[in-house]
This record gives C-alpha cells, structure tokens and sequence, in this order.
C-alpha cells in the first residue's frame, strides 16, 4: 500500500530551503486552491513512457540531451522564442543520434523552469536592500519594492506560460517543423557560415547521404517527420509542485504532472528535507544534481530514499562538479553506485560548476571550460567502463553574447552586446551546436572503443590486439 502523499504542512515543517516569503499567507492559500483546481500540464502516460526511455538509456541503449534556459520569463513566451529554442535542440539531437547511434531522449528545461535558488535572499544597490529576483515564478526582475515582494498569483501564471508553450512545443514536433530532413538543414547551414563548422564537413556530409538512402528506401514517413520532446524543471516551490500533483486514475499512484521530468537541485537534495521527501512519492523519472562535494555515499542514499524498489529509468544523476574537479571526483561516485548494483543515468551538467564574472561585472561561463567538463566526464566513464548517458545544457536559439569562447571566439568585452538571461548566462545558437559536434565526436570514438573491445572479449580472431583500451 503506497504511502500517504504528504500535505504542504508537512513538507513546510521540514524547513524547506530556498522558497518564496510570501508576506500575505491568505493569498498563498487562495491560489493553491486555484492550482489544484487547473487540468494537467502533461499526462501520467507520457511521464512512464520517458521513464521507459531512460531505462534504454540506463542500459546503454540510449542518450540524454536535455536543454533551456537558466530561468525561462513571462515576456519569453513567444513563437520566435520557443521556435528558436527547439531549433537548435532538435539540431543538437540529429548529430548526436548519428554519432551515438542509439536514440536520443530528447528534454527541453522548458515549460516550468520559471524559479531560481539564489544564493542571498537579498540585493543591495546605492544603500537599498531589496529581495533579490528569485525568478519570475516569485517576484519581478526590476529593483522597485513593489516588483520584488513575491506574489503567489505569479505562480498561476507560470501555469499559463507552460501551458502556452507545451501547446506551441507539441504543435511544432508533431506538425512538420521537425521534420529530419528540414531539421539537418539547419546543421548543414551552420556547417557552412560558422568559422569551426568546416571541420565538420564530413560528419555532415555522411547524414546527408544516410537521408537521401531512407527517403529511396520509402522510410520517409511519419517517423522523420515527428519526434517526442519532454518538459522537465527543477521542482522548487513547493506550492507549485504539490498543487500540480495528482493521482492517476489508471494506477491510484501519484504524479507530479507540472512537467515529465523534474529534478531536485544540488541546494535542496537533504536526505531528510522536503523535496527528496515530496519526490520520493511521485512516479515521475526523477532527476538529482550531484555537485563536488557529493560522495559515493551520498547518491545512494539518495538512490535508495527516491527508489527504494531500484525501478529502471526511475533516477537520473546529474553532476555538476567543475572542469578542473570532475576527473578526480567523479570515478569514485560512479564506482559506489555501480557496486551497489543499481542502473541509473549519468547525465553532465557542464554549466553550473564552471560560473565565473568577468572584469566587467557580467557573470559568464567560459566555452572551453564547458567543454572540458563534459571532456572530463566522458574521460571517466571510458576509465570505468560505464555508460556517458547524457547532458544537461543551458542554452538558447538566439544569438545571445553570455558565454565567452566558442564558434564565434566570444570575449569579455563582449558580453554586453546581447546579455538577455536574467540569472545564469548560455550557450548561444552557434556555441550549442559546436557542442553538440564536439560530443558527437566523442560518441563516435566510444562506440569504436566498445566495439573493439567487444570484438576482443569475445575472442574474435579479427580483432586486434589493443592494450590501450580501458578495462
């Protein structure tokens, strides 16, 4: 018999971290009344069918690309913007399913991804101190008094947004505008006009030709013209996510139904804390960002808390420990989950640990960084012998000046050109596809590497002799 899902009473009396101080409780009462009374943003079946996914993923059949923005905001709920953001996803998606060769879970930080844990709950400016801007979930960006007292009726809107964009993201996936074919042509675009493209030419060239061989195969159907994409954020505000939590009639088991996947923060994952105790009722896959300092230990019991039934596809670990830090940390946390027994996914967030401000004040990420932890986290799993299931990116379809680096050799005196996030800077559209192109590279040489090593496990008298493979 499941056990009782817990009421907002109890979580508060854990003291949750990083929530909204509403000045009026009156009015929270009223609008989680209203929520709990608002239809499903996404459905109980969608969330078991990408748990499915991630248990492909979890057994090697499969790779994690999942992706947004920082903090989505009311004012970014339009067609340019979604379109954009799903067009640099989707194209991210077809190098590296060429590359993987193996399907690729395809998850947009989207549709829900409206609150930030900050680390002051407060701002200063010319001697004024302020709440700080939580997200616009909980107050307003502008520094008045009146935009930065939070207010619970921002949470019915967060509800209309995501509803908003789940519409427009099902009608673009599903109607044509990610058709395989249109969305290859974006890649072969950047190919062509980005300054690093040209050494892609081959990869690209080589889809070229494996889609001119599907369509004179007659496969040029509704599998190339449609694609599943699921909605995921960090589940943080508490009224929010248990509003939009329900049974489904099907099981009599709850859901959380804010969005597919959703995730506890590296912030807000004690053990005995409200969220891990919230999330561990939920049927959705659930995800946990796991930071340097997080131990073998830790992540168990963690695992063992969120599911304690080892249920396939059920937990994604997210690491987000730095590029100078993941190689030395990281071996030994995979190395405890996997004596345990257990099958997660490990998925690389290459953003978080890798934050920095410029001499002019703007936070950034530098794209080399990036890139050398997502380097250092393939690097491990090769050593291991484990699977790389997965990124976690921070990013947007416009041309955004946030990161320094990448295709476009973005420096710091640049940064104020076009910086648009209102908390953590992205990968632009031409810096998220020279990702994707670099990861797809190191997909490739994995699955050479485990073929050889295959072949050579197997006794095949073909296979050379290869003393440099990992164990």
């Amino acid at each position: 018999m499941p056990e009782a899902f817990p009421s907002l009473a109890d979580l508060h009396a854990r003291n949750p971290l990083h929530q909204a101080a509403y000045p009026d409780a009156s009015a929270v009462t009223e609008v989680v009344k209203e929520l709990e009374q608002r239809p499903p943003l996404v459905f109980a079946g969608e969330c078991d069918d990408l748990r499915g996914k991630l248990a492909q993923v979890a057994r090697r059949e499969g790779f994690v690309l999942q992706g947004g923005d920082c903090a989505e905001t009311f004012a970014g709920v339009t067609a340019a913007n979604i379109q954009g953001k799903l067009r640099v996803l989707l194209a991210m998606a077809v190098v590296l399913t060429y590359a993987a060769q193996v399907p690729v879970v395809k998850i947009g930080r989207l549709a829900g991804q409206y609150a930030k844990p900050r680390s002051k709950d407060t701002e200063t400016r010319g001697g004024v101190t302020l709440p700080v801007y939580k997200g616009d979930a909980v107050n307003g960006f502008a520094f008045t008094p009146e935009a930065r007292t939070p207010d619970p009726r921002r949470l019915l809107e967060v509800y209309n947004a995501s509803a908003a964009t789940l519409n427009l993201t099902r009608a673009f996936v599903t109607g044509g505008f990610a058709h395989l074919a249109q969305v290859h042509s974006w890649n072969a675009d950047w190919v062509k006009s980005s300054p690093v493209g040209k050494q892609w030419e081959q990869l690209a060239d080589e889809i070229d030709r494996a889609l001119a061989f599907m369509v004179a195969c007659g496969l040029d159907d509704d599998a190339m013209r449609s694609v599943d994409l699921f909605a995921s954020h960090e589940a943080l505000l508490l009224e929010y996510e248990h509003a939009l939590t329900r049974v489904d009639s099907r099981t009599q088991r709850p859901y959380n139904v804010s969005g597919h996947f959703v995730w506890i923060g590296e912030r807000t994952r004690q053990l005995d804390g409200a969220h891990v105790e919230m999330l561990r009722h939920v049927r959705n896959p659930i995800g946990i960002k796991l930071g340097p300092t997080t131990t073998a230990a830790d992540a168990l019991a963690l695992a063992d808390r969120l599911d304690p039934d080892h249920e396939p596809g059920r937990i994604s670990f997210i690491t987000r420990m730095g590029a100078k830090k993941i190689r030395d940390l990281l071996p030994d946390v995979i190395e405890g989950v996997s004596a345990s027994g257990r099958e997660v996914v490990w998925i690389c967030d290459p953003m978080h640990g890798n934050t920095f401000e410029a001499a002019n004040g703007y936070k950034t990420r530098a794209f080399g960084d990036v890139m050398d932890e997502v380097n250092g986290f393939f690097d491990v799993h090769d050593q291991l012998g484990t699977w790389p299931g997965g990124i976690h990116v921070e990013l947007t379809g416009d041309d955004v000046t946030e990161c320094v680096g990448g295709a476009d050799d973005l420096a710091e005196g640049d940064l104020g050109n076009r910086y648009e996030s209102l908390c953590d800077p992205r990968l632009n559209r031409n810096q998220s596809l020279e990702l994707a192109f670099l990861v797809s590279q190191r997909l490739t040489d994995g699955r050479v590497r485990r073929g050889l090593r295959d072949l050579e496990q197997s006794g095949n008298e073909l296979a050379p002799a290869r003393a440099d493979l990992p164990a």
